[in-house]
């Protein structure tokens, strides 16, 4: 089963990235692949000259997506792992890999980043940034541990929307860092089925639904992520291993550890969702 790194994923590679490269300088910057920089228009030339000399001087991270701003500059590399990136932080001497995109190596003669991408749907760029953040990636919704993020507010946009509560968490604009594996584990704890109407959630089970994301997402963060197979390691070429703690995504016809009911899977968006049918009731008519 493979699945897109969701937030906690890309919290475990960020607070890595905050680790290693923060601090230090570009001497040397490399695209070894086209598709690596195809999101920035100037072309692969340009990203190599505006990274070469800069000093990183943060790790930040906006849902799903990873920048580290340069100093002395209004921009910053913008990173998203798509469905296999991996950033990694190795020494020179290590040997390439196949699927090696990008390289920066440091004036310092250490450890070098490195993007490593089999399926070429992660990219880098090189973005002016807007009130701290990327622009290209302002319009997308805070995360549900941001310190900011508002359970009213995000109450309010949640029922305005009049759709499936899933659909409504998958949206970036809405509510960033989400995706489906976490999607279906606060959805289970919060009791919720994935197709019941926004417009029909109220305040208190809104609230509950964030809560469940925080936690389940938290837990996860310390178990350093889900990984599913090998596409998904931190900057060391770690695995996570919170898929062993996972209560309903990928669990078909295993018992709930709620009721004991059978986990049910449904197709959902060229995706799957996990359920349990006594836990989770679908909606008769769209309604509640």
């Amino acid at each position: 089963m493979v699945a897109v790194p969701e937030l906690p994923e890309v919290e475990v590679v960020r607070g890595g990235l905050e680790r290693w490269v923060v601090g230090r300088t570009v001497a040397r910057a490399e695209m070894l692949h086209p598709r690596a920089t195809r999101r920035h228009l100037a072309g692969p030339q340009d990203v190599v000259d505006r990274l070469t000399g800069r000093t990183i001087e943060a790790a930040r991270r906006r849902g799903k997506y990873l920048w580290l701003p340069l100093a002395g500059t209004d921009e910053a590399l913008l990173g998203h792992l798509g469905m296999s990136g991996q950033l990694l932080v190795l020494p020179p001497q290590d040997p390439d890999g196949p699927h090696l995109r990008a390289r920066l190596a440091f004036a310092d003669g250490g450890r070098e980043l490195r993007f490593v991408d089999q399926r070429t749907f992660g990219g880098l760029s090189v973005e002016p940034m807007t009130g701290g953040v990327p622009a290209v990636i302002a319009h997308i919704g805070l995360d549900p541990l941001d310190p900011a993020f508002s359970v009213p507010d995000f109450t309010a946009a949640l029922r305005r929307r009049r759709t499936g509560v899933k659909r409504a968490l998958l949206d970036q604009s809405l509510i960033s860092g989400i995706g489906n594996i976490y999607a279906d584990e606060a959805l289970w704890r919060a009791k919720l089925h994935f197709a019941r109407p926004t417009e029909t959630l109220t305040g208190p089970a809104v609230a509950a639904l964030v809560e469940a994301a925080r936690a389940v997402m938290t837990e996860a963060l310390a178990a350093g992520g889900t990984s599913f197979d090998a596409l998904y390691v931190n900057v060391n070429g770690e695995s996570g291993y919170f898929d062993r703690s996972l209560d309903v995504y990928g669990r078909r016809d295993e018992p709930c550890r709620r009721c004991g009911t059978p986990i049910r899977r449904d197709p959902f968006m060229n995706r799957s969702s996990f359920t349990c049918p006594r836990c989770q009731p679908r909606p008769r008519n769209g309604r509640w």
